[in-house]
């Protein structure tokens, strides 16, 4: 029979994972810390934390960080019900080990040692909301949580998911720039989405399957800010006129599309969780010094006059490595661009505005 000190060491160690924070031990115990708690068997990897994790981005997007083998440690934070999805999260038998946290007291904890922070916080959209109409609420939401990372992991790189991603990215910037931590390569704004359902829609109309469509999407992460260069498809293609139209419009409209679809029962949570985790993925390989990287990002930018503007970037060690210019573009997609960046240009201005003011 084992002795009763080693099941208390046991039983706190569990209890460790799912309440890191907690100053209470077990009677008994060996007075386990968080930086002790480890599964047997985990491997090495990176620390990742997902702010806003029992949303409905943020709990799927959880579920699949859990499954990553570039994860070893997973932190999940928000105001409400994390414990709930720590403990369901955490009996997932992978190698990453999950610890919660609950709170505005618990985000320094959250942060601390991070390599990547994710952040899908924030209210979703709703039947007739525009991503500007989030602004208000998720502007002060993302500017808290990004003065915590400027103060516990100011070196890890930031995944802006919460919308609107064309202003809350400027105002991690300025938030960062405030805290003397800002480097431009370690924050992106989390495109891919528009880039899954580009290949999606493309695939659809050509018949093919789509992972092996490519398909750059440039400017912006809402409405006409989307253009997909639908000239540079991988594989080569020929596009009428009317399938260029069709596909451009609802590219730009599928979130809306899942909003009305949803009936007001939430956003597209489910396929932005995919698309946030295959980037997050991207970001780790990137950090491992794997070669070739390439993802499209909105990320601070000289490929046009805007300060920030989402193209194909390669990504290394240091978050963007390198930025690439937009390619050739037909009459169609330069009309696309000027519409974007009017748009473009007022959505970067409000974020700037709302830390300066």
């Amino acid at each position: 029979m084992q002795p009763r000190a080693d099941i208390n060491q046991r039983i706190a160690r569990i209890s460790a994972h799912l309440c890191p924070s907690s100053n209470s031990q077990m009677e008994g115990s060996s007075g386990l810390g968080m930086a002790n708690c480890r599964a047997k068997g985990g491997s090495p990897g990176f620390k990742v934390a997902i702010l806003g994790a029992a949303g409905g981005i943020g709990q799927p997007l959880a579920l699949l960080m859990k499954m990553n083998p570039l994860v070893s440690v997973l932190h999940l934070y928000d105001v409400v019900n994390t414990p709930g999805v720590t403990a369901d999260i955490s009996h997932m038998d992978t190698g990453a080990v999950v610890r919660g946290f609950l709170g505005p007291q618990q985000l320094e904890n959250a942060l601390t040692g991070m390599d990547l922070v994710v952040i899908p916080a924030g209210v979703p959209r709703k039947p007739g909301m525009t991503r500007d109409d989030l602004f208000n609420i998720n502007a002060g939401i993302v500017k808290t949580l990004c003065e915590g990372i400027a103060k516990c992991c100011p070196k890890a790189i930031v995944n802006v998911i919460s919308n609107p991603v064309n202003s809350t990215v400027p105002i991690a910037a300025e938030v960062f720039k405030r805290a003397g931590t800002y480097d431009p390569k370690r924050l992106l704004g989390v495109t891919k989405l528009d880039v899954v359902r580009a290949n999606t829609f493309v695939a659809e109309v050509l018949g093919l399957d789509p992972r092996e469509v490519d398909v750059p999407v440039v400017g912006g992460h809402a409405g006409v800010t989307i253009l997909p260069l639908l000239s540079q498809v991988k594989p080569p293609c020929s596009l009428s006129p009317e399938e260029t139209e069709y596909l451009t419009s609802r590219i730009q409209n599928g979130g809306t599309e899942v909003v009305e679809a949803k009936a007001g029962a939430g956003s597209a949570t489910l396929s932005m969780a995919y698309a946030a985790v295959k980037f997050a993925d991207a970001c780790l390989r990137g950090l491992r010094g794997d070669a070739g990287v390439v993802e499209c990002a909105y990320v601070s930018s000289q490929v046009t006059e805007l300060p920030f503007f989402a193209t194909k970037v390669l990504l290394g060690r240091n978050g963007v490595e390198e930025i690439y210019s937009l390619g050739p573009l037909n009459e169609y997609e330069r009309a696309g661009l000027n519409k974007a960046k009017e748009e473009l240009a007022a959505s970067i201005q409000k974020g700037v505005t709302f830390i300066r003011k």
